[in-house]
């Protein structure tokens, strides 16, 4: 049986619905009516323990939703869900003590106080070991290079320093889920290095199941094994990333680079100029042909110093799969 599963989930809000003016402000005291949004429709998945996961889908497409079911916050409509055998909005204390949250713009530091306070303080919330508490302490210090400022006020400290400190904080008690909603938005190309790399550690070293919501491309390819697409609340694709790129991949692109003396671009050929610099062009093929045969027929052509051959970026397949789902890019 699979660590977490989820069946057939929905979530629904009524919303007043509202008129213009005073008269509808005064209609409104004496009766409502309601819009019903679907926030979540049928989305059944299946995750087993270990997992690295990523949730990805346009604003208001149900991720957070999902995610605040998985973590207890809110009760669904209807469908089921279970973390280890554990039902989360029914057993939230319970379920609390096993897994940990990080949202992106939301902080589990208190201003003032130096962030290894604020882990002395979790540690008492979540009745912490001393020693194993220590170890942990030591573990994710190292891990995320929190010692030069880890006895600084939060309010003195980077949006990259924030965020370390809290994915610390959300693994001290050791949880066997990590939910992760947009962690490295606003941070700097090092910063965001510096956190996946440690994603990718902690579920190395301690097995622990990694849930992921970002519209930063680079995190899923650089730290997941598997993405689950929804929109709309209904789930699009689930399958690991190089089943993505064969359902959505549209080819490949080739790089020539050439020494200065630029020769005649060919308009009417098989190929487009995606990019032309001083030093080189980017082409991709118009016509069904493989990368073997291309290269020949450019080398040929245009005769380049160097030709390479790229494949798309996952966000590039991304876009073309929302595109096909006429979904906003």
């Amino acid at each position: 049986m699979s660590f977490i599963e989820v069946k057939n989930l929905c979530k629904e809000y009524r919303i007043v619905r509202s008129e213009k003016g005073i008269g509808g402000a005064v209609k409104s005291l004496f009766h409502r009516e309601y819009i019903v949004k679907e926030a979540v429709k049928n989305v059944s998945f299946s995750l087993d323990k270990g997992e690295v996961v990523g949730y990805i889908g346009p604003n208001g497409a149900g991720k957070s939703t999902t995610i605040k079911i998985l973590s207890g916050v809110l009760l669904p409509t209807k469908g089921e869900v279970k973390i280890g055998n554990i039902i989360p909005y029914e057993n939230r204390k319970e379920n609390a003590k096993r897994i940990g949250v990080v949202f992106g713009q939301r902080s589990q530091l208190y201003w003032d106080l130096p962030i290894s306070d604020t882990f002395e303080l979790y540690e008492s919330l979540y009745g912490i070991p001393r020693e194993r508490f220590r170890q942990n302490c030591d573990f994710f210090t190292e891990l995320l290079g929190m010692k030069d400022f880890l006895n600084q006020p939060v309010r003195q400290l980077s949006l990259g320093q924030k965020m370390k400190a809290n994915i610390a904080i959300a693994l001290l008690h050791d949880p066997e889920v990590l939910y992760l909603d947009e962690p490295t938005i606003g941070l700097d190309v090092t910063s965001k290095k510096v956190l996946r790399d440690a994603l990718k550690s902690i579920n190395h070293e301690r097995k622990t199941t990694i849930v992921l919501t970002t519209h930063d491309m680079d995190d899923i390819e650089a730290v997941c094994q598997r993405l689950i697409m929804i929109d709309q609340g209904q789930k699009l694709f689930d399958g690991s990333l190089e089943d993505f790129r064969l359902k959505y991949n549209d080819g490949f692109m080739l790089k020539l680079e050439f020494d200065g003396c630029f020769p005649v671009w060919q308009e009417e050929g098989d190929y487009e100029l995606l990019e032309k610099t001083e030093h080189h062009w980017i082409l991709k093929p118009k016509k069904d042909i493989t990368s073997k045969e291309a290269m020949i027929e450019l080398i040929g052509k245009y005769d380049p110093i160097n030709l390479y051959v790229q494949e798309e970026r996952i966000e590039d397949i991304v876009r073309r799969a929302y595109m096909l789902q006429n979904l906003p890019v």
